[in-house]
Formats: C-alpha cells, sequence, structure tokens
C-alpha cells in the first residue's frame, strides 16, 4: 500500500490592482493603475493615468500562461497592452502604439486592511 500526495503550490495570477510606471511614455501617462479581475472564468482589467479618476475599459483582454494582452482606447487611438507575470508582486511589459512602445513595470498595490 503506499500514499502519494500532491503538493499544490498556487500559482500567481494577473488579478488584483497594480500601480506602473511608464517613464518614457509622454506626460501625463507616466504612472496610474490597472485592475484586473476575473468573473466567471473571464478577465476583464481598467487603467487608469494618475491624475485622472476615471478608468478606461479595456478591449479584448486575453491571459495566456503567466501573459496578460489587452488594448484601450487613448486620446484617440488603440493602445495595445502586453504584460508579463515575473512574480506575485511584479508585471513587467509594454504599450505599444503609432509612435512607438513603452516600457511598463507595474507592482501589485498593497491591499489596505480595514481596522475597527
Amino acid at each position: 500500500m503506499s500514499v502519494s500526495g500532491q503538493n499544490t503550490v498556487k500559482k500567481a495570477g494577473p488579478v488584483g490592482s497594480w500601480n506602473f510606471e511608464a517613464p518614457y511614455a509622454p506626460q501625463g501617462y507616466q504612472s496610474g493603475t490597472i485592475a484586473v479581475s476575473l468573473a466567471d472564468k473571464k478577465y476583464s482589467a481598467s487603467m487608469a493615468f494618475a491624475g485622472n479618476s476615471s478608468p478606461m475599459a479595456a478591449e479584448k483582454v486575453s491571459v495566456v500562461n503567466d501573459s496578460i494582452f489587452f488594448s484601450v482606447y487613448v486620446e484617440g487611438q488603440d493602445v495595445s497592452i502586453k504584460l508579463k507575470l515575473e512574480d506575485a508582486a511584479k508585471m513587467t511589459g509594454k504599450a505599444i502604439y503609432t509612435e512607438g512602445e513603452v516600457p511598463l513595470t507595474l507592482t501589485k498595490a498593497t491591499e489596505v486592511k480595514s481596522q475597527k
């Protein structure tokens, strides 16, 4: 008789709130937040730039292995976002638009615990 156990480690995923930095992006688009959620086995995302409180809904959101892809419409043009999960707290990638590519670095936003 033998007993075998499986050690299941939950793989980090893109779901959550992320702060992004894009130092080479045009002024006003260099930082902000990206929120990724999962409901009914379907991913959705939104992106907001610092100083602008209204997030833009992402389109064509897809997650493949440790990467997430989506597009947002910014000032009349489609911007493709490609991100790769480095670990549970960091993603790197790029934003691709008509002027070229801009590197992105994302860090997971720390959750604030409510105090009673």
